[in-house]
């Protein structure tokens, strides 16, 4: 099993975990409500887990211009 984490906002990797044994609360994912965890986390048929997640350029994008939380994807 994988984690792969990807900015929401302009697709880019931000890393991937290699880990069998990994539980939700190690993960944070316990602190999401279903709303969240549906939207943010997805389950591929290998077995591997994707993560919706924001990078560093998106989130200081959003701070200097908050009118960008509008827009589904920035471009940067």
């Amino acid at each position: 099993m994988a984690l792969h984490y990807h900015c929401r906002h302009c697709g880019t990797k931000i890393g991937t975990l290699q880990k069998q044994t990994l539980n939700s609360e190690q993960l944070g994912f316990n602190h999401l409500n279903n709303e969240d965890r549906q939207d943010m986390i997805v389950y591929d048929s290998a077995g591997d887990i994707h993560v919706k997640a924001i990078c560093e350029d998106c989130h200081e994008s959003l701070q200097r211009n908050p009118d960008l939380h509008e827009n589904d994807y920035i471009i940067h």
